[in-house]
């Protein structure tokens, strides 16, 4: 009996040490607003280069879109981040009301918001980070601005060109991409999208070393 007892209690029962996988690391939320317009006729506008960025999240990702309260969204995770990627439906001019609305249902602070966003200023392919900055004119970023109350969120900025003579400016975004800039695309989306989780994973500041060139 004696031996049984020593046995059963007298030893100390080791707990393995878990190792760095197995703890449940804290998930850093992002909000991924990616601007455009819902419509079918827009698909493919440089309006919507944001849009074609979030799909290119969610295909590597392998993940779908859900209808959600002021858009669609997919929910992607990478390493010990869970992006948010927002298609909002609000379109393009009222992006803000589902920018705000995410971040307060969320309650993301503002270091946890990413718009990615087409712009006119920036040949086409070229991608800009920046963490704060004023809206240049796009009516998406001067809503948010609006809605947040300030322009100290960060952006990531898609070229898609200026080609366009005087006053055509509207019929330009609202244009289609050309076949010749459409094949270079996934290229492009490739690079973009790899710009979105480096901020995530790295910060701001790594993600406009690498990709602001």
């Amino acid at each position: 009996m004696i031996d049984l007892i020593k046995r059963l209690f007298g030893r100390k029962t080791s707990i393995p040490e878990s190792s760095p996988e197995d703890n449940n690391k804290e998930m850093k939320k992002y909000l991924i607003a990616c601007l455009g317009n819902m419509a079918p006729e827009y698909i493919d506008t440089r309006h919507n280069a944001g849009f074609m960025v979030a799909d290119r999240l969610a295909a590597d990702a392998g993940v779908s879109f859900t209808s959600r309260r002021y858009g669609d969204m997919a929910v992607i995770r990478v390493k010990n981040c869970e992006l948010l990627v927002l298609k909002p439906s609000t379109f393009m001019n009222l992006s803000g009301q589902a920018v705000r609305y995410w971040m307060n249902q969320e309650k993301l602070p503002l270091e946890r918001l990413l718009v990615v966003v087409d712009d006119i200023a920036l040949p086409f392919g070229t991608l800009r980070m920046r963490k704060q900055g004023s809206d240049a004119g796009h009516n998406g970023l001067k809503n948010i601005a609006a809605q947040l109350g300030t322009t100290a969120y960060a952006r990531l900025r898609f070229g898609v060109g200026n080609d366009f003579p005087k006053g055509t400016q509207i019929n330009f975004v609202l244009g289609k991409f050309p076949p010749e800039e459409m094949a270079e695309m996934p290229a492009v989306l490739e690079k973009a999208a790899e710009a979105v989780k480096t901020f995530c994973l790295a910060g701001p500041d790594m993600a406009m070393n690498r990709f602001n060139r």
